[in-house]
């Protein structure tokens, strides 16, 4: 009887955790597909779990290289590539909007919740462009 239990919740635990990570993929595909950059957007990131979910959709391009992305969506600072060129970063850790001065945006979880946030002056700095569905989402500074 332990077994079963300790098989169900197991079974529960890894459920939870994909649905997290499917969850934060169409959050930021719905994000993404929203903005404008003079380039067309292709994605990398240092989460491969999040690339397949994006390529399973088929609606965004992703990149294995991040040389030839044109956006970059970094969860962990060591594993941002050192020549960022000029790219445009999103990151998954509120943190690392502190940290990585070419961030404009994060998406992070607080509370169990999902949080966006978009800085306006980093939105500027990169010639970003916003829908108005993510305007909610803009603050002036970081907190």
């Amino acid at each position: 009887m332990k077994k079963l239990f300790l098989l169900l919740f197991l079974a529960l635990s890894l459920f939870a955790e994909q649905g997290k990570e499917m969850i934060q993929a169409q959050i930021l595909e719905k994000i993404f597909q929203n903005i404008k950059i003079n380039k067309e957007i292709i994605l990398w990131s240092d989460n491969k779990t999040l690339l397949k979910e994006f390529e399973k959709k088929g609606r965004l391009k992703t990149a294995d290289d991040c040389r030839e992305a044109t956006l970059l969506i970094v969860e962990q600072t060591k594993n941002l590539p050192k020549q960022l060129c000029q790219k445009a970063v999103f990151v998954l850790d509120y943190t690392l909007l502190k940290e990585i001065p070419e961030s404009f945006g994060s998406m992070f979880w607080k509370k169990g919740r999902p949080n966006v946030v978009l800085i306006e002056s980093r939105l500027k700095l990169h010639e970003i462009k916003i829908s108005q569905e993510l305007e909610m989402y803009v603050e002036e500074k970081i907190w």
